[in-house]
């Protein structure tokens, strides 16, 4: 027994070590002195620690977050460690299309520039179907909708900021969604499938989104990539989804996943590094490009689900001002 028990540890902390080693690294030391960043997510986890190194490298952050407490303790924290005090607290709930708005327009009108935008907010996904105010389906709306609405509105800013960057925070879980139909994203014609393959779809979306963004952003100086940060644990485990999934998958990640500094080493790459200066529209992992499912190449689909979402955020001309 005892001899097993040794085996399956060494296995265990072998193939940890494998993971980890595999794992991209930002080598970048790009300073962002003078520049403005915004990270929506960081209150926690893989966004906490991407503001942590802009703010480190010299930037403006700007710590979009539902929970403005939570927030400031981390911005506080992120102030203390890189001596750098343009770290601010700014309330936005990606769910909910009023909150982005009010926080798009506030910022237009206090700032000048946008260099960096991360959209890194998210969940896991709900056990049961819930639809937010606006009536959307809360993943969708927290993952995919409410940064679909947030960067349009922040698109003209970044234009004229140029060169600037949006990173979008995706998942290897995008090939969870076997199927999507552009017209049905709320599940109004469909049973509710569950967290995985509702959570899937918002993760596709994100890399359609992308893939839409970067051929309309062609030759204005402002590249979009998105990012599947890799196996991390972070507190968003522990949170909605099916309780039993969670439970069983949450040690495994404990035991083989990356730690948060790690986990965010990709979002950083595409926020900073000189190697993606010129790329754009491309699915990321351990800093390198890696591929999708055959869906998330799709560009007519890529249109479609921007076409489907222009509309379901009400889209405004007043909005892209």
């Amino acid at each position: 027994m005892l001899f097993w028990i040794t085996i399956i540890i060494g296995a265990i902390i072998a193939i940890r070590v494998i993971y980890i080693k595999q794992s991209g690294i930002c080598y970048s030391k790009r300073r962002l002195d003078g520049k403005i960043a915004i990270v929506t997510g960081a209150s926690a986890g893989i966004g906490k620690e991407t503001a942590r190194d802009l703010a480190n490298r010299g930037a403006k952050v700007i710590l979009a977050c539902r929970n403005i407490q939570k927030a400031q303790r981390v911005a506080d924290d992120i102030i203390s460690t890189t001596g750098n005090g343009q770290v601010f607290v700014r309330q936005l709930d990606t769910s909910d299309l009023n909150s982005v708005r009010n926080f798009a327009k506030d910022f237009k009108k206090t700032e000048t520039a946008l260099h960096i935008l991360v959209n890194n907010a998210g969940i896991n996904g709900v056990d049961r179907k819930k639809l937010t105010d606006d009536g959307l389906e809360l993943t969708m709306a927290t993952n995919h909708f409410g940064h679909f609405l947030l960067t349009n509105m922040l698109l003209n800013l970044l234009k004229s900021s140029t060169p600037s960057r949006i990173v979008n925070v995706t998942s290897l879980g995008h090939s969870f969604c076997r199927r999507i139909d552009p017209d049905d994203l709320n599940y109004e014609k469909r049973s509710y499938p569950g967290s995985p393959v509702a959570y899937g779809q918002s993760k596709l979306c994100n890399i359609l989104f992308t893939l839409e963004l970067a051929q309309k952003l062609q030759g204005t100086g402002v590249i979009a990539n998105s990012v599947h940060p890799g196996l991390v644990y972070t507190e968003i485990l522990t949170k909605q989804g099916y309780k039993l999934l969670n439970a069983i998958s949450t040690p495994i990640v404990q035991l083989f996943g990356k730690d948060e500094k790690l986990g965010a080493q990709t979002t950083i790459y595409l926020a900073v590094s000189e190697e993606v200066d010129d790329i754009s529209g491309e699915y990321f992992t351990d800093c390198k490009i890696a591929k999708t499912t055959d869906m998330a190449k799709d560009r007519g689909l890529a249109k479609k689900i921007w076409e489907v979402s222009e509309r379901l955020v009400k889209l405004t001309p007043e909005d892209l001002k």
